[in-house]
């Protein structure tokens, strides 16, 4: 099916004589191959008598090949047509002892995870899937603010590449103006006080134009930016940025990124609701910590906040 797929990559029109003695099977495998498609993989199939099979959208698909041809590339990069998630894959790997650093991502996710066990709508080749492998040394001070790190070289990426005025909104998410168009998921194992690896799982909403699965305002590039983006391109741009936050994180500490974060957070000043399990604290947000924790004014009091279950939202008079 995939392969019938690349033979449709381009756009065009394609007559189902072609694609059968391409792939060495009758038109009506054909017919099959081409219903599978848009059964499994939400893909739009023209079909018109007399000039073939077109896709509605031309795909342009990962390519590794392609990603690691890039100057300055440096890690090993696994590509899946669809797997459950590229951070579940990530964290299958570093059990069968693969070293890091590594890069896994995927066309399409069959279970894409977001914080708090959420559900990350990934549709086949239209948005990234990345999740990227690091072994940390050197105890919790490497960790620390970690996901803000990874949210920072995020949003400088789509601004420099989109040319949009993307933000940040604490822990996690990458907004335009309300609505979401990137998030980040860190999944960590082994001893953080000692050796351990995590799993800096990104997505991006890219080329999507529209879903009925999202239970919250989302843009993508493409919607931003009025047109279609190379994932690979993509890539190779967010790994770079990634490099150089990183790099500057180990070094100097999360302290190093601090003021920079916070002149992007979009929600600074705001007045918020911080969600903790059943309990709601409203305040008012003053920052982020030297560890990426988040400093809230509750009842005119300073309150530090950190945690991977924790929901920021606007309040209604903010």
């Amino acid at each position: 099916m995939l392969t019938l797929l690349k033979l449709l990559k381009d756009g065009r029109f394609h007559s189902g004589q072609a694609l059968g003695a391409g792939l060495g099977i009758s038109r009506s495998a054909v017919w099959k191959q081409l219903q599978h498609l848009e059964a499994e993989l939400g893909l739009s199939v023209h079909k018109v008598r007399g000039r073939g099979y077109q896709l509605a959208r031309p795909l342009l698909l990962l390519d590794a090949a392609e990603i690691v041809s890039k100057e300055g590339f440096e890690w090993p990069v696994q590509i899946h047509d669809s797997i459950d998630s590229t951070n579940a894959e990530a964290l299958r790997a570093i059990e069968r002892g693969m070293a890091a650093p590594f890069l896994v991502l995927a066309e399409r996710q069959i279970a894409g995870r977001g914080r708090r066990g959420r559900k990350w709508v990934s549709p086949f080749a239209d948005n990234l899937y990345y999740s990227l492998v690091l072994r940390i040394e050197g105890g919790m001070r490497q960790i620390e603010g970690l996901s803000l790190v990874v949210g920072l070289a995020v949003m400088q990426t789509l601004c420099d590449l989109g040319g949009m005025n993307a933000g940040l909104k604490w822990p996690n998410d990458v907004l335009v103006g309300e609505k979401k168009i990137a998030g980040i998921l860190l999944e960590l194992v082994g001893d953080p006080a000692d050796v351990c690896h995590v799993v800096l799982g990104v997505g991006i909403n890219v080329n999507m134009r529209s879903t009925d699965e999202v239970d919250q305002q989302w843009t993508s590039m493409s919607l931003e930016a009025g047109r279609d983006f190379d994932r690979n391109e993509l890539v190779a741009r967010l790994s770079a940025k990634l490099q150089h936050y990183l790099t500057l994180h180990q070094v100097s500490g999360f302290a190093a990124i601090q003021q920079e974060w916070e002149h992007f957070h979009l929600w600074q000043g705001k007045a918020v609701s911080l969600i903790a399990g059943a309990n709601q604290i409203d305040g008012v947000v003053m920052g982020i910590d030297r560890q990426g924790a988040l400093r809230l004014k509750v009842d005119g009091v300073e309150k530090i906040f950190s945690g991977g279950e924790l929901s920021l939202r606007l309040r209604d008079d903010s």
